[in-house]
């Protein structure tokens, strides 16, 4: 088994960026969702509510200057270094505080969205993962994500049009494993960074949305088929999260070695 893809989310519900190589921390991939928008009390805003997120796209430019483009809008250039005002911030029941104050970001996501918006950049945050110790970025409630390609493919034998592995948002894809088997591992190591498997990853509707056009299926699939045959204890359930235990550098073709699963092998 072996890393096949690579992907960072700088700005939460943006569109993803295909890497080589990464760096990982505690906290995540370097660079995935430390941007987010939000209401003006702070509470988050993504493409579950406001699709045209996932045609944005946010790209650093070195030394805390970033860029972020856009359809239909000139791109906008930003760096980190405006970004100095504490600003509450919520991600689903999470609250902390992050940092605001570019006003012509601000103005240029409004635009975007159609109504009031302010970009937040994550700073030193002290959010942190629910064991308490592992920080946390904008991600919904995990570091990581994994998928296998076999499980998009057994997902894509059941649809009458296939989706893309970007449909599903991963960080991390990896190959030769059989499907729903990252269900199962609760150790591994990739090249030289070992991960726990802290739990199978709950999917929504933002999984209608297509990566591309930003419109929602009108089928609501490919939901509606994992809801069919993927309803768990959990919830409806693709792909698994991870917590890094030491931090590193994947690159694409890392071999993938389990540690520890609840299954046997002979």
């Amino acid at each position: 088994m072996a890393l096949t893809q690579l992907f960072v989310h700088p700005l939460k519900s943006c569109r993803g960026q295909a890497l080589d190589r990464a760096t990982v921390t505690a906290q995540g991939l370097a660079d995935d969702r430390v941007w987010l928008v939000v209401r003006p009390d702070g509470s988050q805003i993504t493409a579950r509510t406001h699709p045209a997120l996932v045609q944005v796209e946010a790209a650093g430019a070195g030394e805390g200057a970033w860029q972020f483009t856009a359809a239909g809008l000139s791109p906008l250039s930003t760096d980190t270094a405006r970004f100095a005002r504490p600003h509450r911030a919520q991600v689903w029941k999470s609250e902390f505080t992050a940092l605001c104050g570019d006003t012509a970001a601000d103005a240029w996501f409004s635009q975007l969205l159609a109504e009031p918006v302010q970009l937040l950049w994550l700073g030193q945050t002290t959010r942190v993962f629910k064991d308490g110790v592992t920080p946390l970025s904008f991600a919904d409630g995990a570091p990581f994500l994994l998928i296998s390609q076999a499980s998009l493919d057994d997902l894509n034998q059941r649809l009458a049009a296939p989706v893309s592995m970007r449909q599903f948002r991963p960080n991390l894809v990896v190959d030769d494993a059989f499907a729903f088997e990252e269900d199962e591992w609760q150790r591994i190591r990739i090249g030289e960074v070992e991960f726990e498997v802290v739990s199978r990853c709950t999917r929504c509707i933002f999984t209608t949305i297509d990566p591309d056009s930003a419109v929602p299926h009108p089928d609501k699939q490919p939901l509606a088929t994992l809801i069919g045959y993927r309803r768990l204890e959990e919830g409806v359930c693709f792909g698994v999260n991870l917590v890094a235990r030491n931090s590193g550098v994947l690159q694409l073709g890392d071999a993938l070695t389990i540690l520890e699963s609840k299954l046997a092998f002979d």
